[in-house]
């Protein structure tokens, strides 16, 4: 885009720049890789088990901080009557957040690009599609969809979350969860921050352009909702550039501002 100022550039990025826009304020990423190269990248078996520079250096590692994660945001959403019925979720990974749903919806489905992750998931739902939206069945309809930290590696995101809104049944509800690039965090690491993750995330939202977008997109009665994130104590240190015994991975410290999320209703 010729309207954006550069933000991040250099060594730590090269060839890449995180970019923002002088019209709406938006984060991005300048220039990225095709849409169809990251798609190969996600449908790879390894993704989530740590064989490439990109995509997750051990998922299972993580397994118990984003139980808890998932366990808290489930409860919050419990707390405010906004569970029951059918649930999706949209880049579920090993399917940690399918499984704590259990005693919360009714029905549990998911969907991930990965083969491998499908693999894991499936056990832990009652049913895990491979792909993204588009290839959960055509007249399946939920009364609530998650996708956290999916929006970010959309190259398309209104016309994604206008994708989610079609799935729900009339009444339901959209909750959207992305790292903040508003937060405390990235202002104090900068170019170290964990979430810029390249090239996989080629948007970067903050508390004023995720509720833009889903308002754009269609979402109504638009709230903030909480989302603490528990993180392994190795994964942490390795962050901030020191070592953990790995033996320590069980051990999860929560940190606040790492994730912006919100929920709304699907509009008439």
């Amino acid at each position: 885009k010729p309207d954006g100022k550069v933000v991040y550039e250099g060594e730590h990025f090269s060839p890449y720049g995180v970019r923002r826009c002088l019209h709406c304020g938006m984060y991005y990423l300048s220039p990225r890789p095709t849409e169809q190269a990251m798609m190969e990248l996600y449908r790879q078996d390894h993704y989530f088990a740590g064989e490439d520079e990109a995509g997750y250096g051990d998922y299972a590692v993580q397994e118990q901080a984003l139980r808890l994660t998932f366990r808290r945001l489930l409860r919050t959403l419990a707390a405010r009557r906004q569970t029951g019925g059918a649930l999706l979720e949209i880049g579920c990974g090993y399917g940690y957040l399918l499984d704590e749903a259990r005693p919360y919806f009714g029905r549990r489905v998911g969907t991930d690009f990965s083969s491998g992750a499908v693999q894991q998931a499936r056990p832990r739902a009652d049913h895990v599609y491979q792909g993204g939206i588009d290839a959960v069945t055509d007249s399946e309809r939920f009364d609530f969809i998650i996708a956290t930290h999916v929006i970010e590696h959309v190259y398309h995101p209104e016309a994604f979350v206008q994708s989610l809104l079609q799935r729900l049944r009339p009444g339901g509800r959209l909750l959207v969860a992305a790292p903040d690039m508003g937060s405390f965090w990235r202002k104090i690491m900068g170019k170290r921050w964990p979430s810029f993750k390249l090239p996989e995330h080629v948007l970067y939202f903050d508390r004023e352009t995720l509720p833009q977008l889903l308002q754009t997109g269609g979402v109504r009665q638009l709230a903030r909702m909480p989302y603490p994130h528990a993180f392994p104590l190795p994964l942490i240190a390795s962050k901030l550039g020191f070592g953990l015994p790995s033996a320590l991975n069980r051990c999860s410290l929560w940190l606040p501002a790492t994730t912006i999320a919100f929920t709304g209703v699907k509009g008439d």
